[in-house]
């Protein structure tokens, strides 16, 4: 018996079935090529980057980011946190949490899909199952003489939707599991890396300002003009 015989056993709710099938299969083969275009690596970058600000040369940093190409999709990530390395450490750490959010829901793009496939493809069957059962025991009950075979064909045709919708919700789950696990990986490369350059521009910057800081306080006092007259030592506070 060919798949298409068993198709038009199955009765009207195949129908729906097969656009979930579609549905399911387009999207796991649109997320898969989608996530194997786009290179998902961020340690290299942040290795590189970490030299970069320990050296105090946020400029190179910058067109260091601008140099990759597009398909590493970390890189808006990490260039939102290099542009605005001057701010304080709550807000890079903000700006990371938007930034990375918006570039984790474009990888997450149609995982809903799979999991509301996954949900509704066997609930499908499961109702024509409900409605094949129901018109074989109709039949039953029309039929003058009843025989196994009469309800083994009732029960044989009413279960093939059953089996299709359990198939595509399989497939919708396992393809749902193995990308979010890919994922999720990125997410954790990402809370890493922009943890670890957080960390290096904070420190660098309470380093810059501690060295201004220590400038300020050795400048040398201001040379006095023909009759001025020099401070005494309780009015040396004005120059410091």
């Amino acid at each position: 018996m060919s798949l298409l015989d068993l198709f038009r056993m199955g009765g009207v709710f195949m129908w729906p079935l097969l656009i979930f099938s579609i549905a399911t299969v387009s999207i796991t083969i649109e997320r898969i090529i989608f996530l194997a275009y786009h290179d998902l690596k961020m340690e290299d970058m942040g290795e590189q980057l970490s030299t970069f600000i320990r050296a105090g040369n946020i400029r190179k940093a910058k067109s260091y980011l601008e140099g990759l190409t597009s398909r590493k999709i970390g890189v808006p990530i990490l260039a939102s946190l290099v542009k605005r390395s001057y701010i304080s450490e709550h807000d890079l750490e903000k700006i990371v949490e938007t930034e990375s959010l918006t570039c984790i829901n474009s990888l997450e793009n149609g995982f809903n899909f799979l999991t509301a496939l996954g949900s509704l493809a066997p609930l499908t069957g499961f109702l024509g199952t409900v409605s094949g059962m129901i018109g074989a025991f109709r039949s039953i009950a029309e039929a003058p003489e009843v025989n196994a075979q009469i309800v083994a064909n009732g029960i044989y045709e009413a279960l093939i939707t059953t089996a299709f919708g359990l198939i595509i919700a399989l497939i919708a789950m396992v393809a749902h599991s193995l990308l979010s696990h890919v994922v999720d990986k990125f997410t954790t490369a990402v809370e890493r890396v922009c943890s670890d350059l957080i960390m290096e521009i904070t420190s660098r910057n309470r380093e810059i300002h501690s060295q201004h800081h220590k400038d300020d306080h050795e400048a040398p006092l201001p040379m006095l003009t023909t009759g001025e007259k020099r401070p005494s030592v309780y009015s040396l506070g004005d120059y410091t």
